[in-house]
């Protein structure tokens, strides 16, 4: 809300004044105060004219049309008339004798009631200047009254009476009220009948306190109303609407009541709008508003949402309080007085007077002000005007404003706002329109175009202004715009001109049937829209000349707004009071190419806020200006893309997505679809794409969602420029084939056409095309549709377009539409002409095709005769067979690779009593039961027949060598076959029968056989005290306890046998009570003998009990050792240490020292066999240092180890262990070929010796001599070389890929040269198969009990 003026004459102060606003206009405003003056001004605070009375004012009142303000004053019988239009004052003597004290003037014709302080009245009729005095109407001076529209006359009196009376002055009515009279009132009541629609009811306030409500038509029957005490004092109050009364109390309350008379004394509304006071209220019906003032402000509410605070306007500065508010008629202006004497005006609406160009807009911001802005750039620019306006232009850099025949205009500068010319035309000018040089008025069916600033060109005369249309032109314009280039103007008889300013002539026009009402180009002028007097809304085009009507046009558009944002050129709205309604005009699309029309589609509403009018469109935001002069921007519905689309739901998302299409707004679109993340998103943007021929984004769509496809056909077709052609190929991308059709056959390449329909297999049309288009190509297309007619069943037609396909020079093509002639002949029954042209054509397929054709007719000698010439002999065989003709299935048998043909023959052979030719054919057929039967049934050929059996595994087969062999009474081979058969009972009581029962044993126990039939044998066995078998068959059914009884009980020549078997037994059983049962039997606990230890051995391995078969086997290592079998004891030991290793237990110290002294002697015969008397003397030492562990070979070992270091140089060596031989319990034992030898070695001693190389330790690399084992510096014990004794090496290592045992790699690829096993496991190697071990940390991992 804005103050437009506020006055304060100093005569005012102190005392409140009173005013009056101008009715209808509201163009003045009379004040008085208590100065005897009464001040006119006008609507923009000047001081138009002032009357002195001889007193102060007591009444003013302006007539219904506002032309004279009838004023009385004190000390006065005159009346003061102002004649506004002449700016008159005329004095009229009422002729009373007393003073006055109340005015009012009719609100229809031109009666002046006065009353005075004795009650008198005095009616005047302006008109015809009669008054008519009526004495004594009241006893008391007359305080209130008001007029209703029949010019009923109520009046209220210090005497409590209220009286009605007509213009003529006769009382009606009258009733008596029981306090004073104020503030009366004439309305409607709201009845249930809506019979009379006269203001019949009289409110008035009484006392103060209560709100008397009189109906003329129920004089008995007045309603009283009384409010709450809290409320304080009724200060005022108004009518509104349908028979609603807002009253306003002292405390700064007020409330609506309805006199509806069921709700009669209801509150509808309440509500404290000021904390103290209340000092007045006021209602304008045009503005649909209540304003109410007290505590220093206004606050003005909207009827239609009273709860909605409207607007509040502070008057911090009025210090004494506020006085009296009132409305101008036409809601503009607001007016509110003080009590400290000043008056306050508020602009409350604004005419709403508005234009844009470009993205430039003008609009009325106070009665004397245009704002000029640019929403999109720039800060606005404020101008003050010299009038107010009815109309407002502006261009690129001028302003226009003016009223009636005048129109002034402004400069908008860089550096602010100078006022140009203004220009008078030629009649009232209804609108202007600028751009940038040139101005535009309409007034009275002419425009006249003109220059802004007048250029001083001799040359350009002529160009300065014209006035349209021309002299013989009998036409009247009725609108006009002017673009850059262009003005245009549509008359009433429907001509809608483009005349080009730059040439200064006429372009275009265009002829509507009916006049041309409203136009609105686009900012360029290319398209431009136009409503015609029956209120219909369309498109025209000047380019080409086309108009599209507007869909869904609704006849209370207003106008029409053209996108101002340069990427949207086909989007505008048509906006009416309500609401906004979005059109895209769809040019470019594939339709369009093809003549079908560009398409205007809605695109959806937007509600626009009340009193707004649209000024500008700019990238779907719609700036609108309202009617207290502010702009207010406002979103279109169809682009609510346009907001951040997070936390949007996905259906949301979807809708948002097809308004960003029907809009074109592809790059909008690509970001729905990227946060939708859904493959029909993507493909509906895609096809939107191809529609609107935007290949380019099209194939980057295509791309996104990986169709490589449609990616690679518009890669292919983007470079085309003919605009009918690309059409086309997008037509048929989007599969709507008969605008493709038709596009491709306007234009340059219509062949397209035809390509399409054959690839789409719609024959007919290729047909028809190709008569017009491509007569060549009609064969192939025959072709190509007899193939389909094939397909479908249509026979006939199929055989008429192969004929019509056959080319006569075209090989490879005539023999398919042959081929298909000879198929279609024979399906169609002409069989003799098929089967010619089927055996005259060199296809082998055809031949086998038109077979099965026949045999389906069942015409088998025509298709065998096709099957054979074909070469698909199986096929010719079979249908031979069909009509029994053997002759030619003999002759083909040899070509023939089906069994069932094969078995077929067979079967006709042996029944015709040709057994050898049976016989070969049921071998072709693989049928093994009939051959064998032959062979032993009527070819007495059983060695074949056995042969067979024992090839295939038959069980039937085996069966009948059985029967054979029974009837010879050879019962082994028929108990074999029948074992073979899987007839095991009939073979077990053969077996029984006939004392066969160990060649039965034999033969079960070499096939897959039940538990049943081993216990049968078992218990046979048992029967007949055969032990070992009985034992064997036990164990084999899983009766372990009987077995192990059985192989305990066998005689000594099966002894060894029989425990190996007793400890297998065991070891499957694993039960403790047979366990200990067979420990007993081998420690001789039973039977008073010991059985070898080895076996105990075997027991605890097959028990997997290998802490007690280490122990086991290191006592049989002893014994062996002892016994001087050393390589026994070796392999026992190594076996034992191979299979601990396996099973990842550690090996015992104990077993890996004695392996490694067993292993060292091996290596003796090895190394001094191959000369090497170095190393055999080295591990000769590590013997002798263990000469112990060899009791029988003490003298010839300690023998050869002096013989051994001597020739290796180790002297001090050899000369101690031949000390140790001159012992007195060796000497003797001594050889006698070294005895003195060795007694001259003890007699002259030589102590040299050849010093020990040293290598180092793999753990930690201690230097220590290299055949120590046990590492002095981290005290670890060094793996051995299997080949040399030495300690490994790291970067020397290698192991034997049989046992795992490490060996130096050098060493053992040198041992390997003349050897060809491996030292300790005796396995077969050659050096190839050794590798050398980079990393050798996994054998450092130590095995042996520390």
């Amino acid at each position: 809300m804005k103050r437009v003026f506020s006055l304060l004459e100093k005569t005012w102060l102190g005392a409140p004044i009173q005013f009056t606003w101008q009715k209808t206009s509201g163009n003045y405003l009379a004040i008085t105060g208590a100065d005897h003056t009464v001040k006119i001004f006008d609507r923009h605070g000047q001081k138009r004219s002032e009357i002195n009375l001889p007193g102060n004012c007591v009444a003013m009142d302006w007539d219904k049309d506002g032309d004279i303000l009838a004023v009385i004053a004190e000390k006065s019988s005159c009346i003061y008339l102002w004649d506004a239009n002449a700016n008159k004052t005329n004095q009229l003597d009422s002729g009373m004798r007393d003073q006055m004290s109340f005015l009012l003037w009719s609100k229809i014709g031109s009666f002046l009631a006065v009353g005075t302080v004795k009650g008198n009245l005095l009616i005047y009729n302006r008109q015809t200047s009669r008054k008519i005095p009526v004495l004594g109407k009241h006893t008391k001076r007359i305080t209130c009254g008001c007029w209703n529209a029949e010019n009923l006359l109520a009046l209220g009196g210090e005497d409590k009476m209220i009286t009605v009376s007509n213009q003529e002055g006769d009382t009606i009515r009258q009733t008596s009220v029981r306090y004073e009279p104020s503030n009366m009132q004439f309305s409607m009541m709201k009845t249930d009948e809506r019979t009379s629609a006269t203001e019949s009811t009289i409110s008035v306030v009484v006392g103060k306190k209560t709100l008397f409500l009189f109906n003329l038509n129920e004089p008995d029957n007045p309603v009283d109303l009384e409010f709450q005490q809290c409320y304080g004092n009724i200060v005022c109050y108004s009518w509104y609407g349908d028979g609603y009364i807002m009253i306003g109390f002292t405390s700064g309350i007020f409330v609506v009541i309805s006199t509806y008379i069921r709700e009669i004394g209801q509150e509808i509304f309440q509500a404290r709008d000021h904390k103290d006071n209340l000092t007045s209220i006021a209602v304008s019906q045009t503005l649909n508003k209540a304003a109410t003032c007290g505590d220093n402000c206004i606050k003005i509410h909207d009827l239609a949402e009273l709860k909605d605070m409207y607007a509040i306007i502070n008057l911090d500065d009025e210090n004494k309080g506020l006085g009296t508010l009132s409305w101008t008629d036409d809601g503009q202006l607001l007016a509110l007085s003080t009590q400290r004497g000043s008056l306050h005006v508020f602009l409350t609406k604004l005419p709403v007077l508005g234009d844009a160009c470009s993205t430039r807009i003008a609009y009325l911001t106070s009665l004397l002000e245009v704002t000029v802005a640019n929403p999109v750039e720039g800060l606005p620019i404020v101008v003050s005007v010299d009038v107010e306006p009815n109309f407002v232009a502006v261009g690129i850099y001028h302003l226009a404003v003016g009223m009636n025949n005048r129109a002034w205009f402004y400069v908008l500068g860089e550096n602010g706002v100078k006022k140009l010319k203004d220009v008078e035309y030629l009649g009232t000018v209804a609108s202007v329109c600028l751009h940038s040089d040139y101005a535009a008025a309409l007034f009275e069916g002419k425009v006249q175009l003109h220059l802004i600033e007048s250029k001083i060109l001799d040359a350009q005369e002529e160009r300065e202004t014209r006035l349209f249309p021309a002299v013989d032109d009998k036409c009247r314009i009725l609108c006009h715009a002017l673009t850059g280039d262009f003005l245009i103007y549509g008359t009433d008889t429907g001509v809608i001109q483009y005349f080009y300013v730059e040439d200064w002539q006429f372009v275009d026009d265009y002829r509507h049937p009916v006049s041309v009402k409203k136009i609105f180009p686009d900012p360029n002028g290319t398209r431009l829209v136009f409503i015609d007097e029956k209120s219909d809304g369309f498109v025209y085009c000047p380019v080409n000349g086309t108009t599209y009507e507007i869909p869904d046009f609704s006849p209370t558009i207003k106008g029409v707004l053209w996108e101002n944002w340069p990427m949207d050129k086909g989007v505008f709205v048509a906006y009416d009071d309500d609401k906004v309604y979005t059109y895209v005009f769809h040019k470019g699309t594939i339709q369009d190419v093809c003549f079908i029309g560009s398409k205007v589609i809605l695109a959806g509403g937007t509600k626009i806020p009340f009193s707004h009018k649209p000024l500008l469109l700019y990238n779907g935001e719609l700036t609108c200006q309202t009617q207290s002069g502010k702009i207010n921007n406002i979103y279109l519905g169809t682009h609510s893309f346009l907001h951040s689309l997070k936390n949007v739901g996905p259906n949301e998302l979807r809708q948002m997505l097809a308004q960003t299409l029907m809009l074109k707004r592809f790059s909008d679109a690509w970001e729905i679809c990227r946060i939708l993340n859904d493959h029909a998103a993507w493909n509906e943007l895609a096809r939107a794409c191809l529609r609107h021929m935007e290949v380019d984004f099209a194939i980057r769509v295509y791309r996104k969602i990986g169709n490589v496809g449609m990616v690679m056909s518009l890669e292919g077709i983007k470079g085309i420029e003919e605009y009918n052609l690309l059409a086309g190929h997008l037509a048929m991308f989007t599969e709507d084939f008969s605008l493709a059709e038709d596009l491709y056959l306007a234009s340059s390449c219509p062949v397209a056409a035809l390509e399409m329909r054959r690839d789409l297999l719609h024959w007919d049309s290729a047909l028809q095309l190709a008569k017009r288009l491509a007569p060549d190509q009609i064969p192939f297309i025959s072709k190509e549709y007899a193939v389909q007619l094939e397909v479908m069943g249509d026979y006939v037609n199929a055989l008429a377009h192969y004929e019509k396909g056959i080319t006569g020079d075209n090989k490879e093509h005539d023999e398919v539409c042959l081929a298909g002639v000879a198929q279609m002949s024979i399906r169609m029954g002409d069989i003799r002409r098929g089967v010619n042209q089927a055996l005259r054509h060199p296809s082998r397929v055809l031949k086998r095709e038109c077979g099965a054709i026949l045999e389906n007719m069942k015409q088998f000698s025509e298709a065998a005769q096709l099957y054979e010439k074909g070469l698909y002999y199986d096929k010719a065989a079979s249908v031979y067979i069909r009509c029994k003709n053997w002759a030619k299935v003999g002759e083909l048998l040899p070509h023939v690779s089906s069994p069932k043909i094969h078995l077929q023959y067979a079967k006709a052979k042996e029944a015709d009593g040709r057994y050898k030719e049976a016989v070969v054919a049921y071998e072709n057929a693989k049928q093994w039961n009939s051959v064998i039967r032959i062979y032993l049934d009527h070819l007495n050929s059983p060695e074949k027949a056995v042969s067979i059996v024992r090839e295939t595994q038959s069980l039937d087969g085996a069966k009948m060598v059985a029967r054979f062999f029974l009837q010879l009474g050879d019962y082994g081979s028929a108990i074999q076959f029948l074992v073979m058969s899987k007839c095991n009972n009939e073979a077990f009581t053969l077996a029984q029968q006939h004392n066969k029962m160990e060649i039965y044993a034999d033969i079960i126990g070499s096939e897959d056989t039940t538990n049943e039939d081993y216990q049968s044998i078992a218990l046979y066995f048992e029967g007949e005290k055969q032990h070992f078998q009985a034992g064997k068959f036990f164990l084999l059914c899983g009766q372990y306890s009987r077995a192990l009884k059985h192989f305990l009980k066998c005689s000594s020549s099966e002894d060894n046998v029989a425990i190996e078997m007793a400890i297998e037994t065991v070891g499957q059983a694993k039960d403790e009570l047979l366990t200990s049962q067979l420990i007993d039997h081998l420690m001789g606990e039973t039977d008073g003998m010991p059985k070898d230890a080895k076996y105990l051995f075997r027991l605890y391995m097959a028990l997997k009990k290998y802490q007690e078969a280490s122990r086991t086997a290191i006592i049989i290592a002893r014994e062996e050792q002892s016994a001087g079998k050393y390589r026994n004891a070796h392999d026992v030991l190594f076996s034992m240490y191979a299979e601990l290793k396996s099973q990842k237990i550690k090996i015992p110290s104990e077993m890996a020292a004695n392996l490694m002294i067993l292993h060292s002697y091996v290596l003796v015969k090895i190394h001094v066999k191959n000369g090497d008397h170095m190393k055999g003397a080295r591990m000769l030492i590590r013997v002798a240092n263990n000469i112990s562990k060899f009791p029988s070979h003490i003298v010839p070992i300690l023998t050869s180890t002096v013989i051994e270091c001597h020739r290796a140089g180790l002297k001090n060596s050899a000369f101690s262990f031949a000390a140790m031989l001159m012992r007195p319990e060796y000497r003797n034992k001594i050889d006698a070929k070294y005895k003195r030898k060795i007694e001259a070695m003890v007699r002259r001693p030589d102590t040299s010796e050849t010093e020990e190389a040293t290598t180092p330790c793999p753990f930690c690399d201690f230097l220590l001599p290299e055949y120590e084992l046990l590492c002095p510096g981290c005290k670890n014990n060094i793996p051995y070389c299997i080949a040399t004794g030495r300690h490994m090496l790291k970067d020397d290592w290698t192991v034997c890929p049989h046992c795992d045992f490490p060996a130096l790699y050098s060493e053992f690829e040198t041992m390997l040269n003349t050897a060809s096993t491996c030292p300790m496991c005796s396995e077969k190697l050659n050096s190839a198969q050794l590798k050398k071990i980079p990393d050798c940390t996994q054998y450092l991992r130590t095995e042996v009990e520390q």
